[in-house]
């Protein structure tokens, strides 16, 4: 079977520039421009010292190579993903490094034998036909298998590349054919159902690898887990190690696919530089700690195909020696407290909706506690916050504050599973103020970080010793953030430029182009703000920004922000108003999710249920409060909104109509995005009629 590794260190060895004609003369014209492309990267080593080089800073070609902004200021010296596995290696080899549960019990493996996996994995996917620069995509819940996957085709010369489990077949058809994806690794029955729909219609696809369920029907070309990692036994050591050392930092090994909240989802190529740089830097801008100091244990639940959980669960936990705890599928449904509990983990990231759903739980809870009880929470919780908000606060208070954390928010937080967590992180997108604050009154800090998957997650991180409220921190070591057209008050467009920065969006070249400036720089669309110390506030995005009839500029986020802190029945507010003469309001009520599904129910939670009976109404679901226009909560949601437009920076930033939407925003729904970003596209699209009826005369 050929072997594009060793085939392409024979053309390294023996063919050079002189030869390049003589040696394609008997070839067809494609196999000639795919030797030319092989000799690429050998081509650009041998030029004379002190010559200009020849990458420019971006591509969009998945066999290119990009010049690395390097900053005098950390200028470790690029690696590749191989390099940084055999640092660990030799530091970290007999530590445990994933764990999961296989009947009740966990079962770890070790970073020698994670190692070993990854070898078996990559000889595998040659031993398939895996060609270089070709995907191998991966469609399941987080698990060693998705994480030996990952860097067994990494090492195979191929590009990781993540698909969302809640793609339809149809998304997984548009990924999988950009990305040329040679063999497929996917979860269970479900994920291969999807697969085999559209396999007709992927001319690179070469197999596929279930390593979950076991396989009810045999296909050509379809191979369980355990079948896979015996193909490749009769690669040899020799064959793989020549691909991996003929993979150079500067060329891809990741695809992430953004979400699409604004069109087809884009490619973007991650270097083997983008990875091992950001995994160093970036964690311990976060304070994450090196196995030799502490071994950090994390829990791995967050999707991986997004770049917020792959570089921190997966790249870092290979950097940095730490042990990973694999969540059950159900997680987010609510069994991530179990295991949460079960592990404790020394670090935990979520996205804000995570830490949402977890504080609406506990104000359920409180609010179904006795008289005292909600005494002795509010207690605590209120000395807390003001304790964190104010350091300055007097030595009596400082003591009371550290006794109500022993006897009543230490119990909160170990029955949460933080009792040993040191870092609580934040990030993928904006914190409410009143998540922030809730956690600060549990006397849990949320590190908020602030990047994309432009920038291979993190550019810009708070941590223990870099925080201030509300900023997502600072750049990381070498990494710089500019602010373009600014307006009067600071406000302007985050520009990011280092080693974070991707290589471009794959077979994309205009949307590339357009995501630099004539520098380099990448705009990351976002609006924000920087403090004298070099802080980084977000306060917006551009394409968000609403542009009224009367021409003028408001940020929506500020608005729907206060509308749902004076509102606690309220889940989802969005602003409408762009080309409109008047700014108008979309609102969802709290609803209980359905365990198995996720999706929004009828039920009102209890927080809702409490407000509702604050205001004099006894509805408890959703449709009664829509069907009737129940009076006493559609006059509490005007009068809370009546108070936000008091405190309105002008008239033009009132909101004058809203609606309540029969059902929750939802993934399901198409309303939010995989990381539950709110797609504003498709609601305007969707609730069309609804937005139309505010605006007729």
């Amino acid at each position: 079977m050929p072997n594009s590794g060793e085939t392409l260190t024979k053309k390294l060895q023996e063919e050079n520039a002189m030869n390049i004609s003589e040696s394609c003369e008997n070839r067809t014209f494609t196999d000639a421009q795919n030797v030319c492309r092989d000799l690429r990267p050998h081509l650009e080593e041998t030029q004379e010292e002190g010559a200009e080089p020849t990458e420019a800073l971006w591509t969009s070609f998945a066999d290119g190579r990009v010049r690395l902004r390097i900053d005098n200021s950390c200028p470790q010296t690029p690696i590749t993903v191989h390099q940084m596995f055999k640092e660990s290696l030799e530091k970290y080899g007999p530590l445990n490094a994933l764990a999961s549960k296989k009947n009740g019990k966990w079962e770890k493996i070790t970073f020698s034998e994670y190692y070993c996996l990854s070898r078996k994995a990559a000889k595998s996917f040659l031993k398939l036909g895996l060609e270089r620069f070709h995907s191998v995509g991966i469609l399941g819940f987080n698990s060693p298998e998705w994480f030996i996957s990952a860097v067994g085709a990494v090492f195979a010369g191929g590009i990781v590349t993540g698909i969302y489990t809640t793609n339809s077949p149809e998304a997984c058809h548009y990924i999988a054919y950009d990305s040329k994806t040679n063999i497929m690794v996917v979860e269970n029955q479900k994920q291969l159902d999807k697969i085999m729909q559209i396999w007709s219609r992927l001319p690179w696809l070469k197999a596929v690898v279930l390593y979950k369920d076991s396989i009810p029907e045999r296909h050509p070309n379809l191979y369980t887990m355990e079948e896979f990692l015996e193909l490749g036994d009769d690669i040899s050591d020799t064959t793989l190690d020549d691909i991996i050392n003929s993979q150079k930092p500067n060329q891809c090994c990741v695809l992430i696919y953004t979400s699409g909240t604004t069109g087809k989802p884009k490619g973007a190529m991650l270097s083997h530089d983008n990875i091992t740089w950001t995994s160093a830097h970036c964690s311990r801008a976060g304070d994450m700690q090196p196995a030799e100091v502490q071994q950090e244990s994390i829990v791995s639940y967050l999707p991986l195909s997004h770049i917020a959980a792959q570089i921190y669960d997966l790249w870092t936990g290979i950097k940095w020696g730490e042990q990973v705890y694999f969540a059950e599928p159900d997680a987010l449904k609510g069994s991530l407290v179990n295991t949460l509990k079960e592990v404790q983990p020394t670090s935990h990231m979520g996205v804000p909706r995570v830490w949402e759903k977890i504080m609406e739980k506990l104000k359920d809870a409180f609010a179904q506690s006795g008289f005292m009880k909600k005494k002795m929470l509010s207690w605590a919780m209120s000395l807390s916050l003001e304790r964190n908000l104010n350091c300055t606060s007097s030595d009596l208070k400082q003591f009371w504050a550290r006794l109500a954390d022993y006897f009543v928010l230490a119990k909160i937080r170990n029955a949460l599973g933080f009792s040993s967590c040191q870092k609580h992180f934040c990030g993928a997108a904006p914190l409410h103020t009143e998540t922030l604050y809730f956690f600060l009154g549990l006397n849990i800090t949320l590190y908020e970080a602030y990047g994309m998957s432009e920038t291979t997650g993190p550019h810009c991180l708070s941590g223990p010793y870099v925080y201030r409220q509300h900023s997502c921190g600072k750049p990381a070591p070498g990494c710089k953030v500019k602010l373009v057209d600014e307006d009067t008050e600071g406000n302007g467009e985050i520009c990011f430029w280092g080693r974070t920065v991707f290589m471009g969006y794959l077979n994309m070249e205009d949307k590339t182009k357009e995501a630099f400036d004539e520098d380099g720089w990448l705009h990351s669309g976002d609006l924000g703000k920087l403090d004298k110390d070099g802080f980084v506030y977000v306060t917006g995005r551009i394409k968000d920004l609403i542009i009224t009839a009367g021409g003028e500029n408001v940020p929506p986020i500020p608005i729907e922000d206060a509308v749902k802190k004076e509102l606690p029945i309220v889940s989802n507010a969005m602003v409408i108003g762009d080309k409109k003469k008047f700014l108008s309001m979309l609102l969802t009520l709290k609803s209980v999710l359905d365990p198995d599904t996720s999706d929004p129910t009828d039920v009102l939670t209890e927080q809702a249920r409490d407000f509702c009976q604050k205001t004099g109404s006894k509805a408890t679901k959703v449709s009664e409060i829509v069907a009737t226009k129940d009076q006493a909560i559609y006059q509490a949601i005007q009068e809370g909104i009546n108070r936000v437009n008091r405190n309105a920076t002008n008239r033009v930033h009132c909101i004058k109509k809203w609606i309540v939407l029969p059902r929750d925003f939802s993934i399901s729904g198409g309303e939010l995005g995989p990381t539950m970003k709110l797609k504003r596209l498709t609601v305007l699209e969707k609730y069309r009629k609804e937005i139309d009826s505010f605006y007729e005369e």
